[in-house]
């Protein structure tokens, strides 16, 4: 009985909880990201380099048995060369560049949030008994 409480004390702790969230979130914001780079980007970057498809790119480590030139990754794959798929590598680049981008900003509000909140002046503290006793009797003697 004791491990079960043991583990229920670790798993509602707020660092666990807040991690769990954090990883879900993530997850879907990591989705959110590949969907603007793969469907968004890369398709303008494409149009603006001549019309270059990244997914395709790739380097031939052999040559097709009739002797085509193989250019694309799924030329390479049709024709059962293997091929280093380069495309790939530099989309899933530039979705760590951007989520980097993200958590670089969100961190950088939060931090000028804090800094804002530490620069806060403090309320005055509240005076003390004898002082608002003697506020009192001042008050009273002027009436």
């Amino acid at each position: 009985m004791g491990l079960i409480k043991e583990f229920k004390e670790f798993a509602m702790r707020g660092n666990v909880v807040d991690l769990a969230v954090g990883v879900v979130i993530g997850g879907a914001f990591g989705k959110i990201v590949t969907a603007l780079v793969g469907d968004v980007i890369m398709p303008l970057v494409g149009i603006a380099t001549g019309g270059i498809n990244f997914t395709e790119l790739c380097i031939p480590l052999g040559k097709a048995k009739d002797g085509t030139v193989l250019e694309k990754l799924s030329q390479c794959k049709e024709a059962g060369v293997a091929a280093i798929g380069y495309g790939s590598f530099l989309q899933t680049v530039l979705d760590f560049i951007i989520i980097a981008f993200a958590i670089f900003m969100m961190i950088k509000l939060m931090n000028s949030v804090k800094r804002k909140q530490a620069e806060a002046p403090a309320a005055p503290a509240a005076p003390a008994e004898d002082i608002v006793l003697l506020r009192e009797i001042r008050d009273s003697l002027r009436r």
